[in-house]
């Protein structure tokens, strides 16, 4: 592989979940973090720290409560506001939420979100002159696992995560053929979470190996290495995004593996089988961690990220996620895990001074690096 050299992009990420919870209760992560309300300011923001790209969310609920009837004033604002403040946005789709009346398991679950998704390509066509880029279905192998498998959120299944992920590769197929027809030249980010799964003992070798390798079955799904009864095609897959937290590997059956132990594996070595795999760039999609260890992660993570450059994995992107502090899902509780802080009564937010020095810390070595040809790996 020959050395990657090309400047990196850093994004900030917008949390925009809108699952049911297992109580019922509708999250909606956009309103919860003001970002709807104050869009184009959090945009500004992001370009004052050299954040000229993003990653953001259609709320699928609030856009088609009808069916096949399209109300986009949820989404037009923040579009437009993007644009205003020259920031690129990749779009979630589908980011764990859809509508009420409509049925997940269903073959008009596949319809509508291809139709919806073909309408978004030309809503943003429309407005910016310019392709759309999109990610269709927002982490497929975990909704399938925590929606299908253990029921933590909808669509509440016990036991149905491998029907649950072939459902929504579907849907994910089936979207990006629909964008494709209004939108040739449209862009796509595939993000699945990237793990690593030790053996705790001797006996449990085998199944640790089997749990690692279930992590790539959604992007086999798209690609069409895996059941392509369900329409994959090595065109589907374009940008792989792998998302990356502190808390991504463990010990099968047990805890957290922490950083500096023996057990667990370099990212530039995940990096590395994630491109040998599919052949395609890669974008960290995901990646933060909690209060005081935010600028220590960062660290960490962009210095495996130039390791796997300097060998030639083309890492084209780095997504600070979430860029905004947010209510947890389950208990609500305020997670510190952004560069901005919840916004006052007009919209201003505090930001993380030590996490802003470590992110423009991590900007200038990446510009050092790609000056001497992918070299520098600190």
């Amino acid at each position: 592989m020959s050395r990657s050299s090309a400047p990196i992009l850093f994004l900030g990420g917008f949390e925009c979940s809108s699952q049911r919870r297992l109580d019922g209760r509708r999250l909606d992560l956009l309103a919860a973090t003001g970002h709807d309300r104050w869009a184009l300011a959090d945009y500004r923001a992001l370009a004052k720290h050299g954040l000229h790209a993003a990653r953001d969310g259609l709320r699928w609920h609030l856009i088609e409560t009808t069916p096949g009837r399209y109300d986009w004033s949820s989404f037009l604002p923040m579009l437009r506001a993007a644009q205003t403040a020259g920031v690129q946005v990749m779009w979630d789709l589908c980011h764990y939420g859809w509508p009420d009346d409509l049925d997940i398991w269903s073959e008009a679950f596949i319809e509508r979100f291809a139709r919806f998704a073909a309408e978004a390509a030309g809503v943003v066509t429309g407005e910016l002159g310019e392709p759309p880029f999109f990610c269709t279905v927002n982490e497929i192998s975990y909704w399938a696992w925590a929606g299908g498998e253990i029921g933590r959120m909808g669509p509440l299944a016990l036991g149905q995560g491998p029907a649950l992920k072939r459902q929504l590769a579907r849907a994910s197929i089936a979207a990006t053929a629909a964008v494709r027809a209004v939108a040739p030249q449209a862009r796509f980010l595939h993000a699945e979470p990237s793990i690593h799964v030790a053996a705790g003992s001797p006996e449990s070798e085998e199944a640790a190996a089997a749990y690692r390798t279930v992590q790539y079955e959604a992007l086999d799904m798209v690609s069409g290495r895996l059941a392509p009864e369900l329409g994959g095609s090595r065109d589907c897959l374009d940008l792989v995004g792998v998302n990356f937290y502190p808390d991504n590997q463990w010990y099968h059956g047990g805890g957290t593996i922490p950083l500096g132990h023996h057990a667990y594996r370099p990212f530039r070595e995940m990096l590395a089988e994630v491109h040998t795999r599919y052949q395609r760039p890669l974008m960290v999609a995901e990646t933060g961690a909690e209060g005081t260890a935010r600028p220590a992660w960062l660290h960490y993570v962009c210095a495996e990220v130039r390791a796997a450059r300097s060998i030639g994995v083309p890492v084209e992107g780095i997504c600070l996620y979430p860029i905004l502090n947010y209510p947890g899902w389950e208990d609500e509780r305020l997670c510190e895990v952004g560069l901005f802080s919840s916004p006052d009564e007009n919209g201003r937010r505090a930001c993380c001074a030590e996490f802003a020095s470590e992110i423009a810390r991590q900007q200038h070595l990446f510009r050092e690096a790609e000056m001497h040809g992918g070299n520098d790996a600190r």
